[in-house]
């Protein structure tokens, strides 16, 4: 079946989606509170002082380095005429990247695995016609050293949860792919015999049974759907990037940099906003093959957890400089890692990834690396022609599917009900006689205003709960009407959230193959800064 958009394909704010956080929504509105903890704003404008900014700071040696260590990954993957080509323009000293970064989840995970590799792509398509004397290259940043694997061992199909069990520990990239064929086997039970699901059994099987470790096989599947618009997908769990960020990881090591500066940044952040990570006073990893563990230090000694791992000062010096593959940065030295080993304009990710981001500033400043425009990743509700007849049925504006549930029903069975429940007028009226009675008792005894006070607040509450009470039984009337909206609106948002957030692209590849791509990259602005919802 070939997807057709509907012309009531519309953006929304992201603030009037309910689902985006205050920080999220206060730095889309250019909030004094946020300023001081970005630099530039994501305007096509302000990418020219950015371009200047991280060309003074990048050397063509790194930019050797990169590409060698990007050819070595791609030794396994067909590499399409538009990444090679990317590859070689990543050589010159007028090409940067804007990057996203995501899990290594089971087959792409969530929905918005796609959204925030299209934006990167889109926005360094507009970037180019914006400024035609430089080159701008979508990566994706594979996190190959994230230990989290209970995060990324699933995905959700039509409503089931396709899990892969494994014992396997440390860096998820360098997880052996042994036992996917199992959940092979589940999975393509449900997925038919038409093309498109020929498709995704050939990407699943090709992807994970046909590579031998978890990171080649994400990079094979992301290269299947985006290569053609010259992807370029990176993982750092690499010896020879590596060796690039030896320097920043003494820092952390022995002043303990990242600490001091990330915990001055919290104490401004937190007047305002809840923090989104802590750092540590070292904020490194000891990876192997089947080992991630915090390094500490602990009774003069470097430790790693958990282990009987330990070395003095000098023996770690030594261990990094020998096996610098071996530290493995966190949540909160990851995005340096990144701006050290790309040449990066813009990171784009999603609230929670933003908001640790913001925590960072002041880290990079100390150590004179540039810090990267911000930009939210586009988010995306997705509506079928057949469910936007509904909501037009029931008088639902796609900006109203977003009220929480009972705000919903509430103004629905209000706009359907021929008496109206809002006794704004009577509280109003109430309120006005309440204040001439305290100004009698002012006159008269002052004494008498707490009862008034307190007469006023009982009987504004008993008019509340009468309100409620008669909005509770308009409601039992019109329980049809209650019932659709509570049904449509259940059906779009699963468990009442945004379906990107649980979703998997199989799904609309199952029914629109190709075409669902092909929309969205048509489809998504990604300096637009508002909510896309496609009808479909």
């Amino acid at each position: 079946m070939s997807l057709t958009e509907c012309d009531c394909s519309t953006y929304i704010p992201f603030q009037k989606t309910g689902f985006f956080s205050t920080m999220m929504c206060d730095y889309i509105e250019k909030s004094d509170k946020l300023t001081p903890f970005y630099g530039n704003f994501p305007s096509i404008e302000n990418f020219e002082s950015q371009i200047k900014l991280k060309q003074q700071s990048f050397s063509k040696d790194k930019r050797d380095i990169l590409v060698d260590a990007l050819k070595r990954q791609y030794q396994k993957t067909d590499v399409s005429e538009k990444t090679a080509e990317n590859f070689e323009l990543l050589l010159r000293e007028n090409t940067f990247t804007v990057t996203t970064g995501h899990q290594l989840n089971l087959f792409t995970g969530p929905l918005y695995f796609l959204y925030k590799i299209i934006s990167a792509i889109n926005l360094a398509e507009e970037l180019s016609l914006k400024y035609p004397n430089a080159n701008f290259v979508p990566v994706y940043w594979m996190a190959t050293e994230d230990h989290d694997f209970e995060e990324i061992n699933y995905f959700n199909f039509k409503g089931r949860k396709v899990q892969w069990n494994s014992d396997q520990t440390g860096g998820v990239g360098r997880f052996s792919t042994e036992g996917l064929d199992r959940v092979f086997e589940e999975f393509q039970k449900h997925l038919g015999t038409s093309r498109n699901a020929t498709f995704l059994k050939d990407l699943f099987t090709n992807g994970y049974l046909k590579h031998n470790n978890l990171a080649d096989a994400t990079r094979y599947i992301a290269n299947e759907l985006f290569a053609t618009y010259g992807l370029v997908i990176v993982d750092a769990d690499d010896v020879e990037l590596k060796k690039l960020f030896i320097p920043y990881v003494k820092e952390d090591l022995f002043n303990e940099t990242s600490f001091k500066a990330v915990s001055g940044t919290n104490e401004g952040l937190e007047r305002n906003y809840k923090i989104q990570v802590n750092p540590r006073e070292i904020n490194l990893f000891y990876l192997t093959n089947d080992l991630r563990e915090r390094i500490i230090f602990e009774n003069e000694k470097f430790k790693v957890n958990n282990t009987n791992i330990e070395f003095s000062k000098e023996e770690i010096e030594q261990e990094l400089e020998k096996n610098p593959e071996r530290f493995s940065p966190n949540v909160i030295m990851r995005p340096l890692y990144q701006e050290v080993i790309l040449p990066n304009l813009c990171y784009i990710g999603g609230g929670g990834e933003l908001a640790y981001w913001m925590q960072l500033k002041e880290y990079f400043n100390s150590v004179k690396v540039p810090f990267p425009i911000l930009l939210l990743r586009n988010s995306v509700q997705v509506i079928s022609k057949k469910q936007f007849g509904k909501l037009e049925s029931l008088n639902i504006s796609l900006g109203e599917l977003f009220l929480k549930q009972n705000d919903l029903l509430e103004k629905k069975v209000t706009e359907n009900s021929k008496v109206s429940f809002d006794f704004s007028s009577q509280k109003k009226f109430l309120e006005e006689q309440f204040n001439d009675l305290r100004e009698i008792a002012n006159q008269t005894d002052i004494s008498y205003v707490g009862a008034v006070n307190a007469q006023e607040k009982k009987q504004l509450k008993g008019l509340e709960n009468l309100e409620k009470r008669l909005l509770r039984a308009e409601k039992r009337r019109q329980s049809d009407l209650v019932e659709r909206i509570t049904n449509i609106q259940a059906e779009i948002l699963p468990n009442l959230s945004l379906e990107e957030r649980k979703r998997n692209f199989s799904e609309y590849y199952l029914e629109y193959g190709n075409d669902f791509v092909v929309a969205l990259k048509d489809k998504l602005k990604p300096l637009q800064l508002e909510f896309f919802v496609l009808v479909k």
